[in-house]
């Protein structure tokens, strides 16, 4: 697929999708969610981890308002469920790793999107902020799903309803993302970071990632089930051998994956 919205680049391992429509803050339109699906599944049969960052000095503004949404017919409910939701499921569905690495502003849609990853890393100077409030929307783009799973009902209804802008130190000790990052050492520490995961046991990060969700819905029996299921699947792996060996022999493990 032409990307025209968006750069995507793979290497040893990793790849990186950065939103690049810096002359909106990377404002999400239509070409632009469907070619983020089109990269995020893409990357789950190339790469080991995902990275997604916004090109120039913003993360992402939120949902593109010069897109037709402003219009006074706009469906937005169509928007949501034909061009958001197969971007969303992509992310969420990924049986490898995924990283919001957010180098700016974070915002609306914007948010939901860096909230939708497995693990958020930014910035301290970013900051993350609810903003549908002030265009007389709610929270969308899976936002109503993530947030009061991260910090709660009260810190989710308070940010959803004053649309405050809440700084990436805050968003760290709130538990809505991983960790906040000094800004000259950003760049180096997201590299890093998926340069880990990449050369990691890729099964047991997909087993990781479908035990954590499944587990707000499960009963105690019902994950234990699910745990051993996933567990038995990870102990047949390469991969487990080549941990138990090289814990045996006091090295590290090198992984393939598999």
């Amino acid at each position: 697929m032409q990307y025209d919205t968006i750069r995507y680049s793979l290497r040893d391992d990793v790849a990186v999708i950065t939103l690049n429509r810096p002359e909106v803050k990377n404002a999400l339109n239509t070409q632009m969610r469907a070619e983020i699906a089109h990269a995020v599944r893409a990357a789950g049969t190339e790469s080991r981890v995902l990275v997604i960052t916004g090109a120039q000095d913003a993360f992402c503004s939120g949902q593109d308002l010069g897109d037709g949404v402003n219009a006074g017919n706009a469906d937005l409910e169509r928007t949501l469920r034909d061009e958001y939701e197969p971007m969303l499921h992509a992310l969420h569905d990924s049986k490898i790793p995924t990283i919001a690495a957010v180098n700016g502003v974070a915002a609306g849609a914007g948010a939901s999107l860096a909230l939708a990853t497995d693990v958020v890393i930014a910035t301290e100077s970013a900051v993350f902020i609810q903003a549908f409030t002030r265009i007389g929307l709610m929270p969308d783009a899976g936002g109503s799903y993530a947030l009061p799973r991260q910090v709660g009902l009260a810190r989710a209804m308070g940010a959803s309803l004053f649309g405050d802008a809440i700084s990436a130190n805050k968003a760290a000790q709130w538990g809505m993302i991983y960790e906040s990052v000094e800004d000259d050492q950003f760049t180096a520490h997201w590299t890093a970071r998926a340069q880990h995961l990449a050369k990691g046991p890729t099964v047991a990060y997909a087993g990781i990632k479908e035990a954590l969700h499944a587990s707000a819905n499960n009963n105690f029996t019902q994950q234990l089930a699910l745990e051993a299921k996933l567990q038995g699947r990870c102990g047949t792996t390469r991969d487990f051998r080549e941990g138990v060996v090289a814990f045996t022999e006091k090295r590290a493990a090198k992984f393939e994956g598999r």
